[in-house]
């Protein structure tokens, strides 16, 4: 049975978790560095205090990763390539877990990210707000966000007004003249998708939701008072940067930049002249983002591109190293900064900023981070999942592990669909519709 409806803008959408039941999930992160695919049993849990808002408990049983190839900048730039990686992954996660996959939820940090709020008022004649008008105001407001050569990837109220009253949950039986909504929409641009879509199906694949990769890490990287308080997440992977922005625990800013890990890899490769595998391994184990005292003294064998044995390693200052990382470093961490100050959303991020992704491990990146950021930095590992190695319990794992986290928050989304809008905040009638629907399907 498929979990998604595709509704006209395009792009798959999830359907609700049932509170009742076990499912299994399966999620693949195609990052320029590496391809990760998970296949997750979700149980329902109880209502605890440690991550209020997830409803059911995730226990990876099948991971397979391997190095990206055909994919730059999170861009797919060879099908084949890609494709092939793919099937790979898939194929190591399947033979752990011991079943069969033919669906995936997947992210998609290219395609140029944008993030609108799109707000949207109705007129209510001083009556009772009813499941009806919350869906009319919605409707209202998503459809001003839809573009052609664009698709929608969340869509989710970050808050209604009444009569000019802002900052209300949910408005639901309250009386007013004039109800409103701010609609946050992250989209992105239509052909990326389809060729993301493409490489998937080419492996015998579909993809159940595309997920925006800032969106992702979030969710698995910030506990819930940073959530709920607001906070920035910053996923540093290896061809792209992303940000999110969260405030009482819904996400409220997406964007991504071109620079990433890899960046400072071939600075390293062209500055030292070494191959771009050497330049990994100097950066992983010499480089760092801040100056250290030893560095000028300390000197780092550097092998050289040749292909000639006799070809001796030059010798470097490890200073050297640092101040080609340093740069690049500083450089995205100041975009970084410009891209919170120019999304309006600072003050809501407040002091609190997160790291995650594979280029957060870098060492003195969090010093580094809270001098030019001016705001409380740590590094942030997936949480809340069990069964998962020890080799991807870094950082690196985090948008993988979001992807995993997403089914429990997707009803938390509205999404322009055949015949009104289905949302969780439409009351029972649509619960019911939905839960008869559930029923339609499973039996």
């Amino acid at each position: 049975m498929s979990l998604f409806g595709t509704p006209p803008t395009g792009t798959p959408r999830l359907k609700p978790l049932s509170s009742k039941r076990t499912h299994v999930v399966s999620v693949l992160d195609i990052g320029s560095t590496k391809v990760v695919c998970m296949i997750g049993r979700l149980t329902p849990r109880e209502e605890s205090e440690i991550l209020p808002g997830r409803t059911h408990k995730i226990e990876i049983i099948g991971i397979g990763h391997q190095k990206s190839r055909g994919i730059k900048n999170g861009v797919i730039a060879d099908l084949d390539e890609a494709e092939s990686v793919v099937r790979l992954a898939v194929d190591a996660a399947e033979r752990m877990a011991g079943l069969t996959i033919d669906s995936l939820i997947v992210n998609v940090s290219a395609g140029r990210l944008r993030s609108d709020i799109y707000t949207a008022t109705i007129d209510l004649g001083g009556q009772e707000v009813d499941a009806a008008d919350l869906r009319k105001v919605v409707a209202a407001a998503n459809h001003q966000s839809m573009r052609q050569e664009r698709a929608i990837l969340h869509s989710l109220p970050t808050g209604f007004s009444l009569d000019g009253e802002r900052g209300i949950r949910d408005p639901l039986a309250m009386y007013g003249d004039v109800l409103g909504v701010d609609m946050h929409v992250v989209t992105a641009e239509r052909l990326a998708m389809r060729n993301l879509e493409l490489c998937v199906n080419r492996a015998h694949l579909s993809v159940e939701a595309v997920v925006a990769t800032p969106y992702a890490s979030g969710l698995a990287a910030l506990v819930d008072d940073e959530a709920e308080l607001g906070c920035a997440a910053i996923d540093m992977g290896g061809g792209t940067t992303t940000i999110s922005v969260f405030s009482e625990g819904k996400l409220v800013h997406a964007d991504a930049v071109s620079l990433g890990g890899h960046h400072v890899t071939t600075d390293l490769a062209r500055g030292l002249s070494t191959r771009i595998e050497d330049a990994e391994r100097l950066k992983v184990v010499h480089g760092s983002a801040i100056a250290n005292s030893g560095d000028d003294r300390d000197i780092v064998a550097v092998a050289p591109i040749g292909e000639d044995e006799r070809d001796h390693p030059t010798h470097v200052p490890k200073a050297l190293v640092s101040r080609i990382v340093r740069a690049r470093v500083e450089e995205t961490l100041e975009l970084i900064r410009d891209r919170i100050q120019k999304s309006g959303y600072s003050p809501i991020v407040g002091k609190r900023v997160v790291f995650t992704g594979g280029g957060s491990q870098l060492q003195g990146l969090a010093e580094a981070a809270r001098r030019i950021l001016a705001r409380n930095v740590r590094i942030g590992r997936p949480m809340g999942v069990s069964g998962l190695p020890a080799s991807a319990k870094g950082p690196a794992f985090s948008t993988a592990v979001g992807l995993m986290i997403y089914p429990q928050v997707a009803d938390l989304e509205t999404h322009p669909a055949q015949g009104g809008l289905l949302t969780a905040l439409a009351g029972n009638d649509s619960r019911i519709a939905r839960m008869g629907q559930w029923l339609k399907e499973s039996f």
